[in-house]
């Protein structure tokens, strides 16, 4: 049985099994002709038509015929995956992007410092915005430490507590890199007449770190540093607090 006759009795009957079995592979390398694509729907197939069955790469035409509108270069672009324009995203929310709006999708190369950009990104990887930021309420995160060798994480959180249970030697860990401001709380209750050894690294007052809160008290002391942690500046703001 010939393929053109098998396909024949397709178009005509419809039913590919009247003449025969009509195997995939007997109609697999027959090129459809537009009689064959009218079938389908009816209208008399248009060579972009026939092209989009084709497997060949869409062309403007073939496009058009999705959206009923003239496809233009910047519809070609949004399919073929390369990196969209401006003039691409605006044919997404139909107005007309400005620089700025796209910066707030856009962080620059770690360490790079460009003025153009909202937010933008340090050797670090920490995130800079380049606007005022405005918030009615924020939180900090509170970290309860405990032991006599505590170590105040500046990555942990900004408010720490601590209850002593026998002479305590505090240490602070991971402060951001020189040029960028840390600074903490530090909630500290005595639970009995402890000692409290306190870095080298902190600058007190007059040079004397305050003393140590009686067993029951609590003081608050307060903590920052600019340059990386080789100085801290420590200062006590509440006393004994019951």
């Amino acid at each position: 049985m010939s393929k053109a006759r098998d396909l024949a009795n397709f178009v005509s009957t419809g039913n590919p099994l009247a003449d025969g079995t009509l195997a995939v592979a007997d109609i697999s390398d027959l090129t459809a002709s537009a009689a064959e694509i009218n079938v389908l729907d009816g209208v008399t197939a248009s060579t972009a038509e026939l092209n989009i069955l084709d497997g060949v790469t869409a062309s403007t035409a073939e496009l058009n015929i999705l959206d009923g509108v003239t496809a233009d270069a910047n519809e070609l672009n949004i399919l073929d995956g390369v990196t969209a324009s401006t003039a691409e995203l605006n044919i997404l929310d139909g107005v007309t992007a400005s620089a700025a709006e796209l910066n707030y999708n856009d962080i620059t190369t770690l360490g790079t410092s460009q003025a153009s950009k909202v937010v933008t990104a340090d050797a670090n990887g920490d995130v800079i915005l380049s606007e005022e930021l405005k918030a009615k309420s924020y939180n900090e995160t509170y970290v309860a430490l405990s032991g006599t060798t505590p170590a105040v994480d500046c990555e942990a959180g900004n408010v720490f507590a601590l209850s002593t249970s026998g002479n305590t030697t505090f240490t602070f860990s991971n402060p951001p890199a020189s040029g960028t401001a840390f600074g903490f709380v530090l909630k500290l209750t005595a639970g009995g007449s402890h000692t409290i050894t306190w870095p080298a690294s902190v600058d007190w007052a007059g040079a004397t770190a305050p003393d140590a809160p009686a067993s029951g008290e609590t003081d608050v002391l307060v903590f920052f540093t600019h340059d990386g942690g080789t100085t801290w500046y420590g200062a006590r703001s509440i006393d004994a607090a019951a």
